[in-house]
């Protein structure tokens, strides 16, 4: 699903030269010279006499045959029926624009055929009558509502792809785009609002054009198999270690020679591993050397899903926020544009995937309790019970029925399944606690939050897919000290109250935007370019969606 699509040169000589008959036979002329603030102020359902043009009439009449959203219907409606995208020499300027930006949608990652830039072209060419034209105009209105509702919001809608993808961009409204488009005075410069407007978006668009430039090159050096290559050692593959890693601009060919893997091809090799989301030591291992193998077409693919991904985020994502890339396993809290803290995270192991979903945090709670998820009661901790019912009282957790505190040992466990569990568990405060001593609470549906842990350990993984969902963060105190730090909170004063032992719950003075993604490519602002595995086989799920709607659109 890689768009190569090229303008031909038929293409370029009908977009770009545009000689086309004259309309002003059939008075589209005087249809486009209407007083239009009079048309604007006494809207009607029909044509005035004066107004009553034979494109505009046609155009009417057309639309009554169509089905048409009413909301396009209402804005020729309101319009007096004059036409958008022709003039009294064819296609108007707008109209030759939206052509040229329909062949010109690859650079969005969006396949231009499915826009028909060529095919409106040549019926522009060739159009004699007034129905070949009313046609043209109002085929070519529906297609650029198509067009800029991919561009801004995306060619599928997630939560239909994938019901973990809990986001729901904001469709345009047809008719207000059309009014955009009347009311432009450049053109040109309105169809580069239509996509995102945001610096990320930006710059994963300048880094595809440049991977396309390199795939037209060939594909990656292939480095085949062999022992595992730490540094220091010699290697009959250096030589083409040197040409792949020189190939993604990782270093110059000319800056290492020999078969000796040392020095600037280390460090090449480093900056590889920490771009792709593996553990950084220079050894060229298994999941090292499967990065490096990973055709560049599969790259492209991996840049044009992520593309897909960023127009169904909003431009603007709050002054302040949390945002966690599930699979990069990081979090960052950005203020005014700036990323003020970074973290690595645990998410949810793959049958446990954290969902995707934006919310509000609205309070942080130190020496939290932990209620035990159902799922994992009588999942992990029921058969244990089973075995001991004195099992969990080493973790601190207590049984209730209720408000009722039970004792575990006067429960006959064997008798509850699965189905039948009346019971619920919560874990006391402390070191054992399952949530750790902080938790960040953004209050969801999907019972999701985030959290300190008394597994340290798992944070040097370079891969930190573990928990039931929940996204557990490393040095939680120093989050919330970026947090709390405008309400007088600081890491010594949360620190002091977690070892008070005493639960405590710090209301947010404002709620902050809270929004957890999943994305495998990005440029960063240093231009380094990230990819990262698909844990979650979401790449897959959305490159078939994408490749359904492909074919049905075209």
């Amino acid at each position: 699903m890689i768009w190569t699509f090229s303008p031909t040169r038929k293409l370029n000589q009908l977009v770009c030269a545009f000689a086309f008959a004259s309309l002003a036979a059939i008075g589209i002329a005087s249809a486009q010279s209407t007083d239009a603030s009079a048309a604007q102020a006494q809207p009607s359902t029909t044509l005035s006499a004066e107004a009553a043009t034979p494109i505009a009439r046609a155009i009417e009449a057309d639309l009554t045959k169509r089905q048409t959203d009413e909301r396009i219907i209402n804005f020729y409606r309101e319009h007096g029926y004059t036409p958008v995208w022709l003039d009294e020499n064819g296609l108007s300027e707008h109209g030759r624009l939206t052509l040229a930006a329909f062949a010109d949608s690859n650079a969005h990652a969006l396949n231009p055929e499915n826009y028909a830039p060529l095919q409106f072209a040549e019926r522009a060419e060739a159009a004699q009558t007034e129905e070949d034209w009313v046609s043209l105009e109002l085929d070519l209105a529906d297609q650029f509502v198509r067009y800029a509702t991919h561009l801004s919001s995306g060619r599928v809608q997630p939560n239909d792809v994938n019901k973990a993808l809990n986001i729901f961009p904001h469709v345009p409204d047809p008719g207000m785009l059309l009014e955009q488009v009347a009311a432009a005075s450049d053109f040109s410069v309105f169809l580069e609002t239509l996509s995102p407007n945001t610096e990320n978006y930006a710059r994963l668009k300048l880094r595809l054009a440049q991977y396309r430039d390199k795939a037209a090159l060939g594909e990656f050096t292939v480095i085949p198999d062999g022992e595992v290559l730490k540094p220091g050692m010699e290697d009959t593959r250096i030589a083409l270690l040197r040409q792949r890693l020189a190939e993604e601009d990782y270093m110059l060919a000319t800056d290492h020679s020999g078969d000796l893997y040392d020095g600037t091809l280390v460090e090449a090799v480093k900056t590889f591993q920490e771009n792709h989301g593996l553990g950084v030591d220079g050894v060229i291992g298994q999941h090292t050397l499967e990065a490096i193998n990973v055709p560049i077409q599969q790259r492209l693919i991996q840049m044009e899903l992520n593309m897909e991904r960023r127009r169904w985020m909003p431009d603007f994502l709050g002054d302040t926020y949390v945002f966690v890339n599930l699979a990069d396993q990081n979090l960052k809290v950005v203020r005014n544009g700036k990323t003020w803290h970074t973290a690595k995270v645990v998410v949810g192991k793959p049958y446990h995937a954290t969902p995707v979903f934006s919310d509000e945090m609205t309070y942080i709670e130190i020496n939290p309790y932990w209620n035990v998820p159902y799922s994992i009661a009588t999942k992990e901790y029921l058969p244990k019970l089973r075995k001991n019912p004195n099992a969990l009282s080493g973790k601190g957790i207590r049984v209730f029925s209720g408000e009722q505190e039970v004792t575990p040992t006067q429960v006959a466990w064997n008798s509850y399944s699965g189905g039948k569990f009346p019971f619920k568990l919560r874990q006391d405060p402390g070191p054992k606690n399952a949530l750790g001593r902080i938790k960040f609470m953004f209050p969801n549906s999907f019972n999701i939050y985030i959290h300190d842990t008394p597994s340290k350990t798992l944070f040097t993984q370079a891969q930190r897919d573990f928990s039931h969902g929940c996204i557990r963060v490393a040095d939680p105190f120093a989050l919330g000290d970026v947090l709390l730090t405008d309400q007088g909170y600081d890491r010594a004063k949360l620190e002091a109250l977690r070892d008070a032992g005493a639960r405590k719950v710090v209301k947010l003075a404002t709620p902050i935007p809270v929004h957890l993604t999943y994305l495998t490519a990005w440029m960063n602002k240093d231009g380094s370019t990230n990819f990262r595995s698909d844990i979650y086989d979401r790449d897959k799920v959305l490159l078939k969606a994408l490749a359904q709607a492909m074919t049905e659109n075209l």
